[in-house]
């Protein structure tokens, strides 16, 4: 029987492939990494083949574990990293560089010059604040940098697409070039009031508008996979950009439910209904549109938390692994007045600062490993602290409770943290891959196999606020 969703999230650092049943109950996963390429200080790139055969590896890997086939996959769903660039040939599937990630810094330079005198437009426009994260100004860096590709993208030879769309384009056998409206709303180049690529912006930033995908729903049919892959043709009918996938995923269907994932970097996102909310410091972006009705959410983003501790492990090489963090953060009464800005790429919101780079403040000879590791825990949660409060003041709603998914929410020294120094309760489901759930709830409305009235919100634990006020006022300002 066909009774599986199959879930692709496609990552910053690898690739997952997860099974669910139609009760949304996780069957398998397949996880493979891929490798991360920085050919510049600044730099950050993905290797567009290895990409895709990490996905290909990550289903098989899931489909092994479960015992099923292809044959009982009912649909597909896809979330991926956003604003991740790749531009192809449009005959040959062939893209013509490397996948430019989203943590890429390359384009800063030029978007502060387009910022100065197009920002406010811009930010009317599609409700971002300019910034080299999105994927217009790695598009048009990519035309001018690669031999030939301007005269081609104008000619109609090249496509462009987030990852989301490239997955649909190999899966489809070319068959399908589109995208859904939350990551089309990541681009700078998407017209989140008129839901239509924008010819002003089309024009600012040098892009053919023959590159860009089709614009569909996020849940409905985007294509068949081409039986020359899985050897059936299997519906894709779920697409959403991984943080708007999380939303979902968490049941957050209400103007003011709220969720952050904690994985590279943190990412907050607040359902604001069929609202579209200004904001000066954070983004306004479309969480997803189904049957033809699109949902606003606000958004903050912040670069570096989970990357913090990979640097820790990797670049430091003061601890072996993620999962110790919290035992060695727990064998100090407090920071020791260390504190840790991890801005390695620069900061995002609320404070939009490219330049800014990592500080370490505080050092004393009493100083050890054990503060540097409690630091950058808590920076991840005082970073998330100030979107919070940020989206409270823009949004009018309060964050009742906050919903948490990803990698680094297994950490309860930092779960605990967060709901101390925000003094909101903080709510960790059982299984933390909201964003691939989310994939799946979507692929599977798009066919009709889910009634989300019938979907119980998940199971978890309740961090609460054990902090006194001036404990938290007094590390605050610290």
């Amino acid at each position: 029987m066909k009774n599986i969703i199959l879930s692709l999230d496609e990552g910053t650092t690898s690739a997952r492939a997860i099974l669910y049943n139609h009760n949304l109950d996780p069957i398998s996963t397949g996880q493979c990494e891929f490798t991360q390429i920085y050919p510049q200080p600044g730099w950050v790139e993905h290797n567009p083949e290895e990409l895709w055969l990490a996905q290909l590896d990550a289903i098989e890997d899931a489909l092994g574990d479960s015992g099923l086939d292809v044959t009982n996959i009912s649909c597909i769903g896809i979330t991926n990293q956003r604003e991740t660039t790749l531009v192809w040939d449009k005959k040959t599937g062939k893209p013509i560089y490397n996948a430019i990630v989203w943590q890429c810094r390359r384009t800063s330079d030029t978007i502060e010059e387009i910022k100065k005198q197009y920002g406010s437009m811009i930010k009317e426009k599609t409700g971002l604040i300019p910034d080299s994260y999105f994927s217009a100004p790695k598009i048009n860096w990519i035309l001018d940098n690669v031999e030939d590709a301007r005269r081609r993208a104008e000619s109609g030879e090249l496509l462009f697409g987030t990852i989301d769309t490239y997955l649909i384009y190999r899966l489809t056998g070319g068959k399908t070039h589109a995208t859904d409206p939350s990551n089309a709303s990541r681009t700078l180049l998407y017209n989140i009031k008129n839901h239509m690529w924008d010819t002003e912006l089309l024009d600012l930033f040098k892009v053919p508008e023959s590159m860009l995908p089709a614009v569909l729903d996020s849940s409905g049919l985007f294509g068949y996979t081409d039986p020359t892959i899985f050897g059936e043709k299997i519906p894709i009918t779920g697409c959403a950009g991984d943080q708007q996938a999380a939303l979902f995923g968490h049941k957050a269907h209400d103007p003011g439910d709220s969720k952050c994932t904690y994985g590279t970097g943190n990412f907050l996102l607040m359902n604001t209904g069929d609202q579209l909310v200004p904001s000066e410091n954070l983004l306004t972006t479309i969480a997803w549109s189904i049957k033809g009705k699109t949902v606003y959410a606000l958004e903050g983003s912040v670069f570096t938390t989970g990357a913090a501790v990979q640097w820790l492990r990797n670049g430091l090489e003061i601890i072996d692994s993620a999962k110790e963090t919290a035992e060695i953060a727990l064998s100090i009464p407090d920071n020791g007045g260390v504190y840790i800005v991890p801005a390695f790429t620069g900061l995002g919101a609320p404070h939009w600062d490219q330049y800014a780079r990592g500080t370490i403040t505080g050092l004393t000879r009493g100083t050890n490993r054990a503060h540097i590791v409690r630091a950058v825990l808590e920076s991840i949660a005082y970073q998330t602290m100030d979107l919070v409060e940020a989206m409270q003041k823009d949004s009018g709603y309060n964050v009742k409770t906050l919903k948490v998914d990803g990698g680094a929410t297994n950490n309860t020294f930092l779960m605990q943290f967060q709901a101390d120094i925000l003094g909101t309760p903080v709510y960790r489901g059982n299984n933390i891959e909201a964003t691939a759930r989310g994939a799946a709830m979507l692929a599977g409305l798009g066919i009709d196999v889910l009634n989300l009235d019938e979907i119980d919100s998940e199971e978890g634990q309740l961090f609460t606020s054990r902090m006194g006020k001036g404990a938290s006022k007094r590390l605050r300002n610290g």
